[in-house]
């Protein structure tokens, strides 16, 4: 064990560290067991009976403080999720957040302060084009996270796929990742573009970003 950790209680997390790997080398990680098929069933529920109070909104581009709702742009509709006033699906969900944060401070440093997530639904049809995920007066961003809670039997056809565009010894290359239930994507938030391709089937996900000071 390292020196650095002989004074603090410290048990290595093989799946956080699978994560923490991926980040290093590739700047994205693909995560099919972060949560329980369980997990993402009553999380789906908390999405659907939300949605159904008629609390979503439009999304916007830019960060609170200058939002604008550009449909040509983006399409979902969103619910930010408070973690001070969370239901059971939310505070099992943000438990396992917070733990994946306190572990990334502990190994790697990242300085992790402050966290923000919401619900995303995108009707049929909507889409999000490339884009990145820091703002130019506001760069706290450090990770993006999404989680989906589509349907079980999710097939690629229906649309909705995450691009990751990356750059490979120059060129660019583009990660396509189909966002089956349950599925957990990672990416550092001030380098990768991405977008999300057109949907032919509800898609549900639970979208946020880890941010720095």
């Amino acid at each position: 064990m390292n020196a650095l950790f002989e004074d603090i209680e410290f048990v290595e997390n093989p799946l956080y560290e699978r994560i923490i790997n991926d980040i290093v080398t590739q700047k994205y990680a693909v995560v099919e067991d972060f949560f329980t098929a369980e997990e993402i069933s009553v999380l789906r529920q908390s999405l659907i009976a939300k949605h159904e109070e008629d609390v979503f909104k439009k999304a916007a581009i830019g960060n609170r403080v200058n939002e604008i709702i550009v449909k040509s742009i983006r399409g979902d509709v969103i619910l930010w999720i408070d973690e001070a006033h969370t239901n059971a699906a939310e505070s099992l969900f943000f438990n396992k957040i917070n733990h994946l944060i306190t572990y990334l401070n502990k190994t790697c440093f990242l300085g992790i302060l402050r966290k923000e997530f919401h619900y995303a639904l995108y009707p049929t049809g909507t889409f999000y084009k490339r884009h990145i995920d820091t703002f130019q007066n506001d760069d706290r961003r450090k990770l993006s996270f999404v989680c989906y809670l589509n349907e079980a039997g999710w097939l690629p056809e229906n649309g909705g796929e995450l691009v990751l565009y990356l750059d490979d010894q120059g060129m660019e290359v583009e990660k396509i990742i189909y966002p089956f239930p349950g599925r957990v994507v990672i990416f550092e938030s001030q380098i990768i573009e991405h977008e999300v391709r057109p949907v032919k089937t509800e898609r549900l996900s639970i979208t946020g970003w880890l941010k720095t000071r």
